[in-house]
């Protein structure tokens, strides 16, 4: 009986192509990040289980892979087991929480305001589907310690260049507040003990739409002329809205800072990419507290970034709100657009050389020959020359190699020149 090679489901194997175009996306966006002055930090994947249950990560609570206890601590005589008898531990499933630990722990050694990067692998036991795996990269940039919207404004113009870098021109920054969505879920007839709840539902409005949301809101036990006032004063949108929205919710300060907000982000996008209010945003994450914001592309059905302003996170593990902001590129679905496109419009790194001996060639020249290469600014591969020679050029130039060079000949043979 043989094991079944395929990985678990919800997780993928890459071959070296991709690997090529994951590791160019990543050095572009680090690239980005680093010029921007952001400084990059890596943390666990591992973090303590009552951290992750604490962590107001909305539905994310739900998808925790939980890990067993091990040795003497794990019990299984104890009657009436649960999970958290049983597992003290878990998979990470964003990089914000470890974040708001990591600064607890390390506040003493870092600069205010702290500006972060983090490109690192998140966990979540959920339905896979396109896009959406249970192991994935998040590119996080973060700003811990600045309460102004400067913060937002930077993460925003960052985040926007670093999609630029990899192609990306069509899309749209869409821009809300959690303050100004609460007011208008309270204004609309909910209590205070239901905005987590409604946030969740309201969130879902991009996949079940206004009728589906509305139907989830009754099922839950809502009255009927709450839930229409909720539904008619935030299916209007447009920017034009931002302002009644703010007097509606009762909260004008909140209106106007998020309009100064975009009316910076817009003036530095320049019409490069567009900049929205959108009063439906939501976010899934209930830890944040003000400003949050999204990046949608017509390349693809869902966001391809998020973020927001979560100023209470932190102050879980000092005892003192600490003001933080984060922005967030979706790896995942940024790849999956690139890898299906006909052209990447940027390189894969250094070019790549085959390098081709005969088995009796004496190695240590072969070696000589491929650092030689390497320093005019190749990456070199060495293999034995093959019998069949059409058709190894045919292969190496299907797995990317721009060309080759034959041990003891003169020149390089570049394929997209073949005859």
């Amino acid at each position: 009986m043989t094991i079944s090679a395929n990985p678990v489901r919800g997780t993928r194997d890459y071959l070296p192509k991709e690997m090529r175009l994951r590791e160019a996306m990543q050095n572009i966006i680090l690239n980005v990040y680093q010029e921007a002055g952001f400084q990059r930090i890596h943390t666990p994947i591992l973090e303590d289980i009552e951290r992750l249950d604490k962590s107001d990560g909305g539905e994310n609570l739900n998808l925790i892979f939980k890990i067993l206890k091990r040795g003497q601590k794990l019990d299984l005589t104890k009657e009436n087991l649960t999970e958290n008898d049983l597992a003290d531990a878990g998979l990470r499933f964003d990089l914000t929480m470890p974040l708001s630990r990591y600064y607890a722990n390390n506040r003493a050694e870092l600069r205010m305001p702290f500006k972060v990067i983090q490109i690192d692998q998140v966990f979540r036991a959920e339905r896979p589907q396109k896009g959406r795996l249970r192991e994935f990269f998040q590119c996080d940039i973060d700003i811990i310690g600045d309460e102004s919207s400067r913060a937002e404004t930077e993460l925003i113009h960052t985040t926007a260049k670093a999609l630029k870098a990899l192609g990306f021109t069509d899309f749209t920054v869409r821009i809300n507040d959690r303050r100004i969505l609460t007011g208008l879920i309270l204004t609309a007839g909910f209590q205070p003990e239901d905005v987590g709840s409604v946030c969740i539902t309201f969130d879902k409005l991009d996949k079940i739409g206004a009728e589906g949301v509305k139907k989830e809101l009754l099922e839950k036990g809502y009255p009927e002329n709450v839930v229409e006032k909720f539904a008619g004063s935030l299916l209007a949108g447009g920017i034009s809205d931002l302002s009644a929205a703010g007097e509606l919710c009762g909260n004008p300060e909140a209106a106007a800072g998020l309009a100064a907000i975009m009316d910076r982000a817009k003036t530095l996008a320049a019409g490069s990419y567009n900049v929205e209010y959108d009063p439906s945003l939501v976010r899934g994450m209930g830890y944040y507290t003000g400003t949050i914001f999204e990046i949608a592309s017509p390349k693809f059905k869902s966001s391809i970034a998020g973020g927001g302003r979560y100023d209470k996170m932190i102050g879980k593990y000092l005892g003192e709100d600490i003001p933080a902001v984060g922005f967030s590129i979706g790896f995942e679905r940024i790849f999956e657009i690139l890898s299906e496109s006909e052209e990447i419009p940027f390189a894969l790194g250094k070019d790549r050389l085959a390098l081709l001996y005969n088995a009796e060639d004496d190695f240590i020249e072969v070696i000589k020959k491929a650092e030689e290469l390497r320093a005019e600014g190749y990456a070199v591969a060495t293999m034995v020359k093959a019998k069949k020679l059409g058709k190894q050029f045919t292969n190496l130039e299907k797995d990317g190699f721009l060309g080759a060079h034959i041990l003891g000949e003169e020149g390089i043979k570049i394929f997209g020149a073949r005859e």
